[in-house]
């Protein structure tokens, strides 16, 4: 049988409107057969209901359900795979921090579990999921270093300890970048006191950062700025500052990339202080 271009489209329509009618039929049905368990007053029915949702990773239903017997089942030998379970639906549905406080209350009310050791690992982790990026608020994010640490003192020899390190670690870099680009706006935005004095927190409080040798230089940079816009009796001694800025930054970093630049700062320092002392002996 030959089909019109017309005839075709249409039956490719109906073809897909069947098929759509068929989706939502289904989804009403599974839609009726969730509602019946909830509404089944036998809290096993419900248990056993959640961990199928759970297999097939349904993670929105099936938290639902071990929310319902949460109460019902405390206490109970099930008590203890509800609230596990739970902890995980929360984290696998992006609620982070609801997660971190589920997998906390499990380790703490079940201290002696198989499980305790994998619910501190992922309250923590939770912790790290939920911290923002490096320009937001860290406050999540050293929360999650400290758990991990304490979870580490814990379980030194955990299977888990490799992927704690590495949040601590990454948390870390976060918390760096965050106190790196926090000194630097304030070079970028021309407030030069402000700015030395933040990088050179920035070097006491991040010794081993990667961003300690830019931090150095932008220190030079910063102090040449301040000395450049002072009062006149100020500017010898901020002078002075840059030129010892300078040969700290170079005896560190004799090989580094911003060198030419931090000489520059260097040259017109000690050229200014020369001509302060000419200007004192005549």
């Amino acid at each position: 049988m030959i089909f019109s271009s017309t005839a075709l489209s249409s039956l490719v329509t109906s073809q897909k409107t069947l098929i759509l009618l068929s989706g939502l039929l289904l989804l009403a049905g599974c839609s009726n057969k969730f509602r019946k368990i909830q509404k089944n007053e036998d809290w096993r029915v419900k248990y056993e209901a959640a961990l199928t949702y759970y297999e097939k990773k349904d993670y929105y239903r099936a938290a639902i359900l071990f929310e319902d017997i949460r109460p019902i089942v405390r206490g109970l030998p099930e008590g203890e795979q509800v609230e596990f379970s739970l902890a995980y639906c929360q984290y696998n549905e992006g609620t982070y921090l609801l997660a971190s406080e589920s997998f906390k209350s499990f380790f703490e009310v079940y201290g002696r579990s198989q499980k305790a050791e994998e619910a501190f690992f992922m309250y923590a982790y939770s912790l790290y999921t939920y911290a923002p990026p490096p320009n937001l608020d860290q406050k999540p994010g050293i929360e999650a270093m400290e758990a991990m640490q304490n979870f580490l003192n814990r379980y030194p020899a955990s299977d888990f300890s490799e992927r704690a390190i590495d949040v601590i670690n990454t948390s870390q870099l976060k918390l760096e970048e965050k106190g790196f680009e926090n000194a630097r706006q304030y070079l970028k935005v021309k407030n030069y006191k402000a700015a030395v004095i933040a990088l050179k927190n920035f070097s006491l409080d991040f010794p081993d950062s990667k961003f300690l040798e830019e931090s150095a230089y932008l220190r030079v940079d910063a102090q040449f700025q301040l000395a450049n816009k002072s009062l006149p009796n100020l500017q010898e001694e901020r002078y002075q500052a840059v030129v010892d800025l300078y040969q700290e930054f170079i005896d560190r970093y004799p090989e580094s990339k911003y060198s030419k630049d931090a000489e520059r700062f260097y040259i017109q320092s000690r050229s200014r202080l020369n001509q302060f002392k000419k200007n004192k002996n005549s």
